[in-house]
């Protein structure tokens, strides 16, 4: 800590502040389990919020899940969807309001099973929304079933000897699957198991947003995401897991980065 020495010989400490909580992030207990990285999701994207201040303009849709009371913790206009509805919903908002930011913010058994019809044809419409998908390949709020991203051999409630291809099918690739879509400008796959990771999320989760800022079309960061409860590990075992397990299965990377997006520094891995 830096010191400044006054002419009485007294010795006052000079504050720096190196961390405090965005401005777009409410100042409340969230209820997320220890070691779920919601919250760090949650704070980069308020931090986004708030330097591309545009925390004013922005309405969130939140959606069912883990993430269901997700509009108590970001301080920012908010609305409710049912199961998996968030992207028609945010299409509607977005349609009647064009001037407002609007995102979604999404887990994998709202987006990637219940949703998938919503999630599709937005992107294919190439609504001018931007979605946060978080990935823990599992059900988290209703106790640890499979999902559609879960991995192969994964042993959940509802797959208590894992899961098996020929019974379920395989997982899907969401990153992947809405980058083919026309109405899509941005598809990215990011993960927040480590700090240098996050970081990256961070800047991915920018552009999305500028994405939408410059009105260019559909946008979506896929974050890989811990869930220690369902997984039965500690948090610190979670966040190995998804480096050694998800990490392989949903390798990070830009599927979809519309030329006009090309030469921001967000875009960039």
């Amino acid at each position: 800590m830096d010191t400044v020495v006054f002419k009485q010989n007294h010795v006052q400490p000079l504050e720096k502040i190196t961390y405090e909580r965005p401005s777009s992030l409410s100042d409340v207990h969230t209820h997320y389990c220890p070691g779920c990285t919601h919250g760090t999701a949650h704070r980069i994207v308020a931090e986004v919020l708030d330097e591309l201040d545009i925390r004013e303009d922005t309405i969130l849709v939140s959606s069912v899940g883990c993430s269901v009371f997700s509009y108590n913790y970001f301080d920012v206009d908010a609305c409710e969807a049912a199961h998996g509805r968030a992207p028609a919903m945010a299409t509607g908002v977005k349609r009647v309001n064009p001037d407002k930011i609007v995102f979604t913010y999404q887990g994998d058994g709202d987006l990637a099973s219940i949703g998938t019809a919503e999630i599709i044809h937005a992107a294919a419409r190439g609504e001018k929304i931007t979605v946060i998908f978080v990935n823990n390949a599992i059900y988290g709020m209703t106790g640890g079933q499979m999902a559609p991203t879960s991995l192969l051999g994964q042993k959940t409630t509802s797959s208590p000897f894992g899961r098996d291809a020929q019974l379920a099918g395989l997982p899907i690739h969401m990153a992947e699957l809405l980058a083919q879509l026309p109405g899509t400008v941005y598809s990215v796959r990011r993960s927040l198991h480590d700090a240098r990771h996050v970081l990256q999320a961070k800047k991915a989760i920018r552009t999305a947003f500028e994405a939408q800022i410059d009105g260019l079309g559909f946008s979506v960061v896929e974050l890989l995401s811990s869930c220690p409860t369902n997984w039965g590990m500690t948090p610190n075992e979670a966040l190995c897991w998804v480096e050694d397990q998800m990490v392989p299965f949903y390798p990070l990377g830009d599927y979809k980065v519309d030329e006009r997006l090309q030469n921001r520094k967000g875009a960039k891995k």
